[in-house]
Formats: C-alpha cells, structure tokens, sequence
C-alpha cells in the first residue's frame, strides 16, 4: 500500500471557533519539528552504532564539567588544553580520551577506574612521571590500542602495559630504562616511539626488547646509543636511529631484519671503515639515509634501493663503478624490473663537484632527482 504525505495548512478548533492557522502558528511548529530532527539527527547515529539509550544518557550525563562530550560522538571526552593537574572520573563508556596539553602529575587509577572500555589515550604535553602511573592501571584497560604520552618526565617504560596496545608512544621523555619483560604478551604492538630519550647501548637488549613479536616501526631516534640496537625483532619494517652516536655498523646485521625497508642513520658518527662492505646488501631496502655523517667514499646499495640520502658527509667523489650495484658491462641486461630502482640521490654538503659522471646516469636509468 502506498502511502503519500502533504504538507497543509490543516483547520485547528479553538474558543473562537474553527479558524485557519496563522502563518505565526506555522512558523512556530515548522520550528519545533525542526528542532525535533536535528536532536535526532545527533542520537540517531549513535542508536545505529549500536550503543543502547540508557548507555548513551549515562555517558552524556556523567561528562566531567571539566571536559567537552559531544551528542553526536559519545565515545570521545575531550579535556584538552583545560589546564588540569589531575584527571577527572571518566565515565565508563569511554572510547577516546584526550587529556593532551595540560599539567597533570598521576594517572590515577580512582579516574579511571571505570573506563575500562578506552581504546584510545592522548597524555601527550603534561608532566606525568613513572612514580605517578598508578600500579596496574594501565593493564586493566583490556581494550586499549593507541597510548600517547610524549612529552612528560618518565623515567622508564611503564607497566604492566595491557595486550591490546597497539601503538605507545612515548617520546621526549627522561627514559633511561626499559624494564625486562615489559612487553611480553604485546603480540599486537606494530609501533613504539622512543625517541628523544635518555637511552644506551645497555638500555636497549634482546631481553628488554623481547615480546615484540609483530613490531614494524621503531623509533630510537635522539638517544644516546653507540653501537646498533641487538635484539630487534624480525618483523621490524621502518628503524629509526636518528641522532645517536652511533659509529659502526656490525657484519651481518642486518641479516636477522630480513624486512626492514626504511633505515634512517641521519646525524651519526659512521666513517666509511664503520660500513662493512655489503651491509647494505639486502633486497628488502627501499629508502636508506646516512645524511651527517663522516662517510669518505659512498657505500655499496643493494638494486632494488629507492632513496638515498647521503648529503653532509666528506665525500669527496662518485663514479658508476663505485656505486652501481651491477657491473658496467650488464647494466643494459639490467635495464627492467630487476634493474638498480635508485629515483633519489642526495649528494650535497659534501665535496663533490658537478657533473655527475656519465656512467652514474648511465647505471640508475629510473633516477629522477639528484641533489649535488
């Protein structure tokens, strides 16, 4: 059966009699109704996202007066950038908790108590220490996959971390340590952020990084590491050590990252005697930067390199048959899919003078920029 709807002006009985409505009248309940669809506009899709009405009222009313709840997204309170020195009670249906930029000193488990639902947490820019995360609170929050807390005064690794955590990121802090056995059971962490840190070479082991077991990118940039990190899990995709004091680089390291594809060594101390001969030499690199660093002759590059980075050193010279993975004599056999892939060389800063020799071009026929 069809149904079909008008709006009309429909008759209305008062004291006076039947009278027509006034365009006042209309104007009066056009608004109401109107009024009427845009609250259920908001509740609407929160009703479809499968959070019951009572769960919804409880949350909305139990927002803390100090933070914003949106209607229409019930799952986020927003205490940013209030100035707080402690966090309110969060209510219990919490998914997304933002508490950036304020001056908060604990991670008080009285808050939190009942947001065991959080997914998400933002701590970043306050000055919470590892005295003040309260004794198992983190782990009780099964649910949770993104930890921010950049930007605090840690000393340490927090934990018991829960084995929901996805990604933790905690850099710019005062870590010097990361506990033994802190990330066991952490078989869904593909990101950790450490750096601008207080790290070193005994801070960061086989045993205090094992339970890694899916990690992709690590971040160990601005610590105070000399020598490259042991113990780094297989899986290991993006490595960031950016910013150390790192010298040399072992024979075979990179045998047991058969995955890494993203390797930044920017602002080191690696000579060219630190950089065994065919280190380099794995096939799953794409993009490697040694920018500022004291290399004398350019290092040996697997085929399937992208970018390389290599300005600010103190090399003095590049030609094709010091640089071109495949000899002179192959490279037109060479000239397809397996061929060298380089599209990005950065050359400046070093004392290298233009041109760029012929068998140079010759050799990395998908070059597209050179930076010289």
């Amino acid at each position: 059966m069809n149904h079909t709807f008008s709006i009309c002006a429909i008759p209305h009985t008062s004291k006076l009699g039947h009278q027509a409505l006034t365009p006042l009248r209309l104007d009066s309940e056009m608004a109401l109704l109107l009024s009427f669809l845009y609250i259920l506009s908001l509740v609407g899709p929160v009703l479809n996202q499968d959070m019951p009405y009572e769960e919804y009222m409880a949350q909305i009313q139990a927002c803390p007066q100090e933070c914003r709840c949106l209607p229409n997204f019930p799952h986020a309170v927003y205490c940013d950038n209030k100035g707080l020195k402690s966090i309110p009670k969060i209510p219990p249906y919490t998914w997304y908790l933002y508490l950036q930029n304020n001056q908060i000193e604990v991670l008080s488990a009285d808050a939190l108590r009942n947001a065991t639902q959080l997914r998400w947490m933002n701590l970043n820019h306050n000055k919470v220490t590892s005295e003040g995360v309260e004794e198992g609170i983190l782990n009780t929050m099964s649910h949770l996959a993104h930890l921010y807390m950049d930007d605090n005064l840690l000393s340490s690794v927090p934990s018991p971390l829960p084995a929901s955590l996805e990604h933790l990121r905690l850099s710019r802090n005062r870590i010097s340590k990361i506990p033994a056995g802190v990330f066991k059971g952490l078989n869904k962490l593909s990101l950790l952020d450490l750096q601008g840190n207080k790290l070193m070479d005994d801070g960061v082991t086989e045993v205090s990084l094992k339970g890694l077991n899916n990690l992709v990118q690590i971040n160990l940039a601005k610590n105070q590491l000399t020598s490259m990190p042991l113990g780094l899990p297989p899986t290991t995709t993006q490595l960031y050590l950016d910013g150390n004091n790192i010298d040399k680089i072992p024979a075979g390291y990179f045998k047991g990252l058969p995955k890494v594809a993203f390797l930044r060594l920017n602002h080191n101390k690696l000579g060219s005697s630190g950089i065994p001969k065919n280190v380099f030499n794995i096939s799953s690199i794409l993009d490697l930067q040694l920018s500022h660093n004291q290399l004398s002759e350019i290092p040996l590059i697997p085929s399937g390199l992208e970018h390389l980075h290599l300005d600010h050193n103190k090399i003095k010279n590049v030609s094709g048959s010091s640089v071109c993975p495949v000899s002179a004599d192959g490279v037109d056999d060479y000239f397809d899919e397996s061929g060298p892939r380089l599209s990005y060389l950065r050359l400046d800063g070093n004392e290298i003078q233009p041109p760029i020799p012929h068998d140079v071009i010759q050799c990395f026929r998908f070059l597209r920029s050179i930076v010289i």
